[in-house]
């Protein structure tokens, strides 16, 4: 299973994956940040459904109009929302699997001309294909996972 394939395949187990990261956290450690400076476990809980719900507008925006200029969102403003503070870390992983049941359904029903269609990103200043957003949120994923997964071999949880 490589490129695409294995892209896909990193979405659909991304919710499997979190979850098993963060179960028997308590409130403590889900409150403590995975690097000094940095977003607590909470915080990345959170931080994931978001940031997914974004790129799958952004999937479906690329695929209904014409190289769509998608809205940027400052990712650090949401995580200091009070959602994040409030709403049980269940929510957040039940939000993620909803969605990407949703997302890994859409991605594995795309024709290769789909594939190539774009949305234009004004931050970056850069067009994105859909198989570019594919790599990044499959990796996206995977890099938060890792913080989480890291942190409690380093605190020993």
């Amino acid at each position: 299973m490589g490129g695409r394939t294995a892209h896909i395949a990193h979405i659909a187990l991304l919710p499997d994956q979190l979850r098993a990261a963060v179960t028997g956290l308590k409130a403590d450690q889900l409150d403590t940040p995975y690097r000094p400076g940095g977003w607590t476990v909470r915080q990345v809980i959170h931080h994931l459904p978001d940031s997914h719900l974004n790129s799958y507008t952004r999937f479906k925006l690329a695929l209904t109009e014409h190289n769509p200029t998608i809205a940027p969102y400052d990712e650090q403003a949401w995580a200091e929302l009070p959602d994040v503070a409030a709403a049980p870390p269940a929510v957040s992983l039940a939000l993620l699997e909803a969605l990407h049941i949703r997302w890994t359904i859409l991605l594995r029903n795309l024709s290769a001309e789909q594939w190539q269609r774009t949305f234009y990103h004004p931050g970056s200043k850069k067009d994105f294909t859909l198989d570019q957003a594919l790599v990044l949120y499959a990796w996206h994923g995977r890099h938060h996972v890792a913080h989480v997964t890291e942190l409690r071999k380093r605190m020993g949880w």
